[in-house]
């Protein structure tokens, strides 16, 4: 390969959703794919607060380990995948998996979260379907 990756280009055009918020958790890049699964624009999202996206039963959980993420530098979900209810413009439920990393400035300190995500609402619904058909085999089978 030569020159450089534009890693800016290949968040662009990523089949999964990028994100990233700075230290207080508003947005500060949104790709097409984000577009896609949230329905909200570039434009519609940027320098909003990542609430656009929570649910609000969620959001106090979330903010608790986001401000102790940017206190500490610290995050237990580096190489975890969380799966987690979001919210679609419409007001529809979606259900995410996503990655974190941290973004730092020279000095160390954290100034930022990227949040690789991908929606899993398809999935998600399907297996719970699949789960509610094996109950009900299972309760006919012990008859």
């Amino acid at each position: 390969m030569s020159g450089p990756i534009d890693f800016e280009q290949l968040a662009r055009v990523a089949g999964d959703a990028v994100i990233i918020s700075d230290a207080k958790g508003a947005i500060t890049f949104w790709n097409a794919a984000a577009e896609r699964i949230f329905g909200f624009t570039e434009q519609d999202a940027l320098g909003q607060s990542l609430d656009l996206i929570i649910p609000e039963r969620q959001r106090q959980r979330h903010w608790d380990g986001y401000e102790k993420t940017m206190q500490t530098g610290i995050t237990r979900y580096g190489a975890d995948v969380l799966r987690v209810p979001a919210v679609h413009k419409d007001g529809r439920a979606l259900s995410i998996a996503f990655t974190v990393a941290l973004l730092t400035a020279a000095d160390g300190g954290v100034t930022g979260i990227v949040a690789i995500v991908r929606d899993e609402t398809s999935r998600w619904t399907e297996e719970r379907k699949l789960r509610r058909r094996l109950a009900e085999l299972e309760a006919a089978a012990a008859h």
